[in-house]
Protein backbone atom coordinates (compact mmCIF):
# COMPACT_ATOMS: atom_id res chain seq x y z
CA UNK A 1 0.00 0.00 0.00
CA UNK A 2 1.53 3.25 -1.19
CA UNK A 3 1.88 5.80 1.67
CA UNK A 4 -0.69 8.82 0.79
CA UNK A 5 -3.36 5.73 0.84
CA UNK A 6 -2.26 4.85 4.36
CA UNK A 7 -2.39 8.41 5.15
CA UNK A 8 -6.20 8.50 4.12
CA UNK A 9 -7.39 5.57 5.68
CA UNK A 10 -5.74 6.71 9.18
CA UNK A 11 -7.14 9.84 8.62
CA UNK A 12 -10.65 8.63 7.59
CA UNK A 13 -10.82 6.12 10.55
CA UNK A 14 -9.42 8.75 13.32
CA UNK A 15 -12.23 11.19 11.64
CA UNK A 16 -14.83 8.74 11.78
CA UNK A 17 -14.10 7.54 15.46
CA UNK A 18 -15.27 9.57 18.41
CA UNK A 19 -13.00 8.24 21.05
CA UNK A 20 -9.08 7.98 20.87
CA UNK A 21 -7.67 5.09 18.79
CA UNK A 22 -4.61 2.96 19.82
CA UNK A 23 -1.86 2.16 17.43
CA UNK A 24 -2.61 -1.61 17.43
CA UNK A 25 -5.61 -0.60 16.74
CA UNK A 26 -4.78 1.38 13.73
CA UNK A 27 -2.85 -1.43 12.31
CA UNK A 28 -6.00 -3.43 12.21
CA UNK A 29 -6.94 -1.37 9.45
CA UNK A 30 -4.10 -2.76 7.05
CA UNK A 31 -4.53 -6.26 8.16
CA UNK A 32 -0.68 -5.55 9.98
CA UNK A 33 0.90 -5.45 6.68
CA UNK A 34 2.05 -1.94 8.33
CA UNK A 35 4.30 -2.01 12.06
CA UNK A 36 3.35 0.16 14.83
CA UNK A 37 6.52 2.64 14.01
CA UNK A 38 5.57 2.77 10.54
CA UNK A 39 1.53 3.73 11.86
CA UNK A 40 3.34 6.00 13.83
CA UNK A 41 5.47 7.99 11.37
CA UNK A 42 2.50 8.15 9.47
CA UNK A 43 0.44 10.05 12.04
CA UNK A 44 3.39 12.21 12.55
CA UNK A 45 2.80 13.39 8.98
CA UNK A 46 -0.72 14.01 9.19
CA UNK A 47 -0.67 16.04 12.56
CA UNK A 48 1.72 18.05 10.67
CA UNK A 49 -0.19 18.11 7.72
CA UNK A 50 -3.04 19.31 9.94
CA UNK A 51 -1.38 22.37 11.32
CA UNK A 52 -2.66 25.86 11.00
CA UNK A 53 -6.25 24.02 11.35
CA UNK A 54 -8.69 24.65 13.69
CA UNK A 55 -8.74 20.84 13.99
CA UNK A 56 -5.45 18.96 15.16
CA UNK A 57 -4.66 15.01 15.45
CA UNK A 58 -3.01 14.62 19.11
CA UNK A 59 -1.76 11.48 20.71
CA UNK A 60 -2.93 10.89 24.22
CA UNK A 61 -2.80 8.69 26.79
CA UNK A 62 -5.29 5.88 24.87
CA UNK A 63 -4.56 6.27 21.33
CA UNK A 64 -4.72 8.88 18.63
CA UNK A 65 -7.56 11.58 17.63
CA UNK A 66 -8.69 14.44 16.01
CA UNK A 67 -10.05 17.20 18.13
CA UNK A 68 -10.66 20.87 18.24
CA UNK A 69 -7.84 23.72 18.69
CA UNK A 70 -8.08 25.09 21.99
CA UNK A 71 -8.53 28.09 20.30
CA UNK A 72 -11.95 27.32 18.97
CA UNK A 73 -13.31 26.50 22.31
CA UNK A 74 -14.84 30.25 22.40
CA UNK A 75 -16.47 29.88 19.33
CA UNK A 76 -17.99 26.60 19.71
CA UNK A 77 -19.37 26.68 22.85
CA UNK A 78 -21.98 29.26 21.16
CA UNK A 79 -23.33 25.99 19.38
CA UNK A 80 -24.05 24.06 22.48
CA UNK A 81 -27.30 24.40 24.00
CA UNK A 82 -26.49 22.55 27.12
CA UNK A 83 -23.87 24.14 29.98
CA UNK A 84 -20.67 22.17 30.69
CA UNK A 85 -20.77 20.81 34.16
CA UNK A 86 -19.36 22.49 37.23
CA UNK A 87 -17.51 21.02 39.48
CA UNK A 88 -16.83 22.20 43.15
CA UNK A 89 -13.89 23.23 44.55
CA UNK A 90 -13.77 20.45 46.42
CA UNK A 91 -14.22 18.25 43.09
CA UNK A 92 -11.42 19.81 41.64
CA UNK A 93 -9.18 19.70 45.01
CA UNK A 94 -10.09 16.01 45.18
CA UNK A 95 -9.28 14.76 41.63
CA UNK A 96 -5.92 17.19 42.11
CA UNK A 97 -5.10 15.32 44.94
CA UNK A 98 -5.64 12.01 43.27
CA UNK A 99 -3.88 13.02 40.18
CA UNK A 100 -0.42 14.23 42.18
CA UNK A 101 -0.51 11.50 45.15
CA UNK A 102 -1.63 8.86 43.23
CA UNK A 103 -2.62 6.09 44.76
CA UNK A 104 -4.33 7.45 47.70
CA UNK A 105 -6.94 6.50 50.29
CA UNK A 106 -10.05 8.71 50.71
CA UNK A 107 -8.24 9.22 54.42
CA UNK A 108 -5.07 10.63 52.77
CA UNK A 109 -7.55 12.99 50.85
CA UNK A 110 -9.19 14.08 53.87
CA UNK A 111 -5.66 14.70 55.51
CA UNK A 112 -4.37 16.70 52.71
CA UNK A 113 -7.51 18.69 52.32
CA UNK A 114 -8.43 19.54 56.57
CA UNK A 115 -11.80 18.19 55.58
CA UNK A 116 -13.49 15.23 55.06
CA UNK A 117 -14.26 13.84 51.53
CA UNK A 118 -18.39 13.35 50.90
CA UNK A 119 -19.37 10.25 49.42
CA UNK A 120 -20.88 12.75 45.90
CA UNK A 121 -17.42 13.91 45.27
CA UNK A 122 -15.19 10.20 44.95
CA UNK A 123 -18.96 9.03 43.18
CA UNK A 124 -18.96 11.70 40.42
CA UNK A 125 -15.78 11.41 39.99
CA UNK A 126 -16.12 7.66 39.09
CA UNK A 127 -19.47 8.10 37.33
CA UNK A 128 -16.95 10.86 35.00
CA UNK A 129 -14.62 8.40 34.10
CA UNK A 130 -11.81 10.34 35.95
CA UNK A 131 -11.10 7.90 38.52
CA UNK A 132 -10.77 4.28 40.13
CA UNK A 133 -10.46 2.35 43.19
CA UNK A 134 -7.47 0.34 41.92
CA UNK A 135 -6.74 -1.60 44.75
CA UNK A 136 -7.07 -1.82 48.67
CA UNK A 137 -4.03 -0.21 51.38
CA UNK A 138 -2.80 -2.99 53.68
CA UNK A 139 -4.54 -1.05 56.92
CA UNK A 140 -7.25 -2.09 59.40
CA UNK A 141 -10.74 -1.57 56.50
CA UNK A 142 -8.64 -2.14 53.81
CA UNK A 143 -9.55 1.71 51.99
CA UNK A 144 -9.76 1.53 48.70
CA UNK A 145 -6.42 3.52 46.97
CA UNK A 146 -7.47 6.13 43.74
CA UNK A 147 -6.06 6.41 41.50
CA UNK A 148 -6.73 8.52 37.46
CA UNK A 149 -7.72 6.69 34.26
CA UNK A 150 -6.64 7.00 30.98
CA UNK A 151 -9.54 8.98 30.19
CA UNK A 152 -9.02 11.52 32.75
CA UNK A 153 -5.86 12.02 30.60
CA UNK A 154 -7.62 11.84 27.39
CA UNK A 155 -10.16 14.69 28.68
CA UNK A 156 -7.21 16.81 29.93
CA UNK A 157 -5.75 16.06 26.38
CA UNK A 158 -2.37 14.32 28.28
CA UNK A 159 -0.60 10.94 27.19
CA UNK A 160 0.71 10.70 30.85
CA UNK A 161 0.71 12.31 34.47
CA UNK A 162 3.99 14.16 33.43
CA UNK A 163 2.95 16.14 31.20
CA UNK A 164 0.36 17.48 34.44
CA UNK A 165 1.16 21.11 35.02
CA UNK A 166 3.32 21.67 38.07
CA UNK A 167 2.19 22.75 40.98
CA UNK A 168 2.72 26.18 42.50
CA UNK A 169 3.12 27.22 46.01
CA UNK A 170 -1.05 26.94 46.10
CA UNK A 171 -2.35 24.13 45.40
CA UNK A 172 -5.78 24.73 45.70
CA UNK A 173 -5.69 27.01 43.24
CA UNK A 174 -3.77 24.80 40.75
CA UNK A 175 -6.96 22.37 41.11
CA UNK A 176 -9.67 24.95 40.78
CA UNK A 177 -7.91 25.06 36.95
CA UNK A 178 -6.80 21.73 36.36
CA UNK A 179 -9.84 21.55 33.93
CA UNK A 180 -9.46 24.29 31.17
CA UNK A 181 -13.30 25.33 31.07
CA UNK A 182 -14.87 23.56 34.09
CA UNK A 183 -16.03 26.62 36.59
CA UNK A 184 -16.58 26.34 40.09
CA UNK A 185 -19.78 25.92 42.08
CA UNK A 186 -20.18 26.40 45.64
CA UNK A 187 -17.33 24.43 47.70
Amino acid sequence: MNTALAKQVLEAALLAHTEPMPVSELRRLFDDELDADTIRLLLEDLQREWVGRGVELVPLASGWRFQTRPEMREYLDKLKNEKPPRYSRATMETLAIIAYRQPVTRGDIEDIRGVAVATQVIKSLEDRGWIEAIGHRDAPGRPALYATTRHFLDDLGLRSLEELPTLDANWSDTAANLLPGLSETAS
